[in-house]
């Protein structure tokens, strides 16, 4: 009768973590780049009351022998690199990557974190950096008297400058991808980082080995399913409220043996 009580507490933990998860999603519906999280579960170690398999006092062997389950545990917080829609704003500084690739951003403490945002901005010396300042990598700077700012699919970006008809490349955008973007750390601010698990950076130029192209004009939203996620969260109540049904089943079961009258 106790062991229900802890079992039926490991699931409304459980349930507990998922509608964070759906919460922080929903919250994140309007983030450009943002990408859509997914709780995964596991079932906890097993109490063998009777091995299956074993042999019992009469010499049989017994079908299927008594097991019972202790619970279950969170394993996962997965994100899910679904592309997310692409919406044309008509700003030349939004970009959005249309297949696989990450923009690499530089942190101020020099280190490279990656990012499928990419509503970038012109600092006071003209260098593309994100909305909280960052620079992009490679540096692009922009010359001040630049008219209009052209960024190719393979990521070329030329500008014209008064006087002329004749683009000047100023740089080239490079992107990365990794074998497991699912390792990657998510830190905030639509930054993710490497970790052992992602595997190496696999840098290059955008449409070439397997990464994708760059469309200029345009902000990639956030993958977000909002029916989805109302769903899950409807089903995660439920699963809430039944295992908290359980507790309160063997509550009233431990209830009525306290009870007994001899």
């Amino acid at each position: 009768m106790i062991r229900s009580l802890f079992i039926a507490a490991t699931g409304m933990e459980a349930q507990t973590l998922k509608i964070d998860v759906i919460a922080n999603n929903l919250a994140n519906a309007n983030t450009a780049g943002y990408k859509r999280s997914r709780a995964d579960f596991q079932e906890l170690m097993y109490q063998d009351v009777m091995t299956p398999g074993a042999i019992s006092a009469e010499g049989s062997q017994v079908p299927s022998g008594i097991q019972i389950g202790l619970g279950v545990k969170p394993v996962a917080v997965q994100k899910i690199f679904e592309e997310g829609e692409l919406v044309n704003t008509g700003n030349p500084l939004d970009l959005a990557i249309e297949g696989d690739g990450f923009f690499q951003i530089v942190k101020p403490d020099g280190e490279i974190a990656y990012s499928r945002a990419g509503t970038f901005k012109l600092d006071s010396e003209g260098r593309i950096v994100n909305s909280e300042g960052y620079l992009l990598e490679p540096e692009i700077t922009i010359p001040p008297d630049a008219t209009q700012i052209t960024v190719g699919s393979d990521g070329k970006v030329t500008v014209l400058q008064p006087g002329s008809t004749t683009p000047v490349e100023v740089g080239q955008i490079e992107i990365a991808k990794f074998p497991n973007p699912g390792g990657l750390k998510a830190i905030g601010r639509n930054l993710f980082v490497e970790t052992p698990s992602s595997g190496a950076p696999i840098t290059g130029v955008p449409g070439e080995d397997g990464l994708g192209t760059i469309q200029q004009g345009f902000v990639e939203l956030s993958n977000v399913n909002i029916v989805e996620e109302m769903i899950q969260m409807i089903i995660s109540q439920r699963a809430y409220e039944m295992n908290s049904k359980a507790i309160q089943a063997s509550d009233e079961m431990l209830q009525t043996a306290n009870n007994l009258r001899r």
